[in-house]
């Protein structure tokens, strides 16, 4: 008998190209299909990664190494990946001087685990709704998946030497997520090449040395682990200033000067959240703490973690010299 009429490489094709449409009117700046395969290369290089004790106290992602680098184990029958990428940049700049504490700018509006988990639950129902033998798995930063693995598959962009992926439209200011499906889609033929080149500056700029080589950060020497994820009483090494986060090896990018402004409203910066003074954070009740972060990726580092980051952030004085 012949294949069912969804299954000729013309409908494949045709439903792909209805799906990627879908997935722009959602709002998502970019979409791309990958076969969902397991991730070999990608998974030697997390293995190596992980031995090295680059992912410091993030044991999660030890725990689940196996499931990150086989898609199979997050959905039965997977047979595609459906990336996105959601471009969040804005156009306000971080602001250096000694009073201010600086937080990244993917903080400053509403948490992307929610917009993007929201836009992709849209598509699935979508996906559902047109092929209702469908089943999917959604992915966003928080499920063992290796979001930067399938974007990089998936034709989104590369995989820039400061560890993040980097578009030709945005720069590397992009949140990526996956739905995962069991059904054939046709997936993407051209990959994007490397365009970092020779170019180095995200490894000079780094403060503390975190990219210890080209595509490789480490996490122990990281400002961004150091200010969010840490639980450390006081940071383990010097945060300049960040108090959440840290945007240096993006900010310093060449590929930044393609950077575009966001066209999602909940990513544009909240009251307070691009410049704040460091006495202001350290006067925040938990009440003040909890409505002023609420809803935004701040809450992660909880107020006990801004509160120790603010302080580390502040200025230090040198006692001045006694006489002998």
């Amino acid at each position: 008998m012949p294949p069912p009429a969804d299954d000729q490489p013309a409908a494949v094709a045709a439903f792909t190209a209805r799906l990627k449409a879908q997935a722009l009117a959602l709002g998502f700046s970019k979409v791309g299909i990958a076969r969902a395969e397991p991730l070999a290369a990608e998974g030697m290089r997390l293995h190596e990664w992980l031995a090295r004790g680059y992912h410091a106290t993030m044991h999660w992602m030890a725990r689940t190494a196996d499931k990150r680098t086989d898609p199979a184990q997050l959905l039965p029958n997977v047979k595609s990946v459906v990336a996105v990428a959601l471009n969040y940049d804005t156009p306000p700049r971080h602001v250096e001087a000694p009073d201010i504490g600086k937080i990244s700018r993917y903080a400053w509006g509403d948490d992307y685990h929610d917009v993007m988990g929201e836009k992709l639950k849209a598509l699935l129902a979508w996906v559902t709704a047109e092929r209702p033998e469908a089943h999917g798995y959604i992915a966003v930063d928080a499920q063992p998946a290796m979001d930067k693995a399938w974007a990089v598959r998936a034709g989104l962009g590369w995989l820039g030497k400061h560890g993040n992926v980097i578009t030709r439209e945005f720069g590397s200011w992009v949140f990526l997520g996956e739905l995962f499906l069991d059904i054939d889609l046709e997936p993407e033929t051209e990959l994007v090449p490397d365009h970092c080149g020779t170019c180095t500056a995200c490894l000079e700029a780094c403060p503390t040395q975190a990219i210890v080589a080209p595509y490789v950060v480490d996490a122990r020497q990281c400002i961004a682990f150091a200010t969010i994820e840490s639980k450390s009483e006081t940071p383990e090494l010097p945060t300049h200033g960040w108090v959440f986060g840290c945007d240096v090896c993006q900010d310093v990018c060449p590929w930044s000067r393609f950077r575009q402004p966001t066209t999602e409203a909940r990513f544009l910066p909240r009251p307070g959240m691009v410049a704040p003074r460091l006495d202001e954070l350290a006067a925040l009740t938990p009440e003040a703490f909890r409505e002023r972060f609420a809803g935004t990726p701040v809450m992660r580092a909880k107020q006990r973690g801004l509160l120790r980051n603010v302080e580390a952030a502040r200025p230090q004085t040198t006692a001045p010299e006694q006489p002998d």
